[in-house]
């Protein structure tokens, strides 16, 4: 009884030492430049760009493969902010910064068939089989993918609404 227990104990402290001593020797340095422009991406991986998330985007955009302008959720702001980064010129006629939106659920045509539930990215959508379905505010990205499997229109998406938290004062619009 001691033997086995010395043993797998010797047996369990090698492999332990042989793992710790791999992972310092083979250790892989990643790319600093995408893990910066990973900082500055949403963090929602809602898929939008193309990519599954934002560290494949973040590496598609260090390596050079994909333009500034893949990201639909940072809008406008963020496509000046990678344009400045990775020293590139944006295109900027296409992008629409329509600010914060968010999905509502609209009780009286939501018959509970699940399917915004199954494709929401960040679970934002409470609600279970034949039952009416609910968003999440704080945790809806506004990606979409909701309203573009609802079979009824019952989700759409609506802009954030103003509260003391988010609310602020917008910019003059210059006059010519």
């Amino acid at each position: 009884m001691i033997a086995a227990l010395l043993s797998l104990t010797l047996l369990g402290l090698a492999l332990g030492l042989g793992l710790g001593f791999a992972a310092i020797r083979l250790k892989v340095e990643g790319n600093p430049l995408a893990e910066e422009l990973e900082a500055l991406l949403p963090g929602s991986q809602c898929g939008q760009c193309g990519y599954p998330g934002c560290g494949p985007a973040a590496r598609a955009l260090a390596e050079g493969a994909a333009p500034v302008t893949l990201c639909p959720p940072g809008g406008r702001p963020l496509i000046e902010v990678l344009a400045a980064k990775l020293g590139v010129d944006a295109d900027l006629s296409g992008a629409v910064d329509s600010g914060p939106k968010v999905a509502e659920v609209q009780e009286d045509l939501c018959i509970g068939c699940t399917k915004c539930y199954k494709v929401c990215p960040t679970d934002a959508i409470l609600g279970a089989a034949k039952q009416v379905h609910a968003v999440f505010r704080e945790a809806c990205t506004a990606c979409g993918k909701c309203v573009d499997v609802c079979p009824t229109e019952a989700t759409r998406m609506i802009p954030l609404p103003a509260t003391l938290q988010t609310w602020y004062w917008s910019k003059p619009e210059v006059s010519t």
